[in-house]
């Protein structure tokens, strides 16, 4: 077995390219519990978690001689949170669908500033594009701190209409950030 205290991660690519199921191994037994611990933080589902790793892993002998990797570590936690980030996906229907994505989204930002900046930006983007009496009504609610009723009373509206903006607006943000998020795991590698 390759003794990964003496060895490079660059020396253990080089030997995986090459076929070498201890390099494998060795990689394996490094990554493989914070690689778990990252997928398991967000979907909470040990099978699932376990799962991911054991496909990143996978995919990762598979594509052993084609692959350009260039840092391991850096590798193999991008192939798990887009991995997670599928997952995600496919259980849109889940009720914390837009919890998990957004525990996604911060672990990308905490590891990468300019990545926060990025989503500020596409935030900003998002609520301008909503529809003028949506906008008015989100900016007063969120940036004013203004409730319903307020809301009503200023723009001579009931508190249902206030209600059904504030709603259509959260959505079309929800819609865009979870789009941008999807961006944003997809090219931040």
């Amino acid at each position: 077995m390759v003794d990964n205290r003496h060895i490079a991660d660059s020396d253990l690519l080089a030997l995986l390219q090459q076929g070498n199921q201890n390099a494998f191994t060795t990689i394996y037994n490094t990554y493989w519990k914070v690689l778990f611990r990252s997928a398991y933080r967000v979907l909470n589902d040990t099978a699932a978690a376990e799962d991911i790793v054991q496909n990143v892993f996978f995919s990762l002998w598979k594509r052993r001689e084609e692959a350009k990797i260039l840092n391991l570590k850096a590798y193999l936690q991008q192939a798990t949170r887009f991995s997670v980030f599928q997952a995600i996906r496919e259980q849109k229907h889940d009720d914390s669908f837009y919890n998990r994505l957004a525990l996604v989204t911060t672990d990308l930002i905490t590891d990468n500033p300019l990545l926060f900046k990025e989503q500020q930006q596409l935030l900003q983007n998002i609520i301008e594009s909503l529809p003028d009496d949506c906008k008015e009504a989100f900016r007063l609610s969120r940036e004013e701190q203004m409730t319903y009723k307020q809301i009503a009373a200023l723009l001579n509206i009931s508190e249902k209409t206030v209600e059904k903006r504030l709603s259509k607006s959260l959505k079309h943000i929800r819609n865009g950030l979870s789009f941008s998020s999807c961006l944003i795991v997809l090219t931040s590698y």
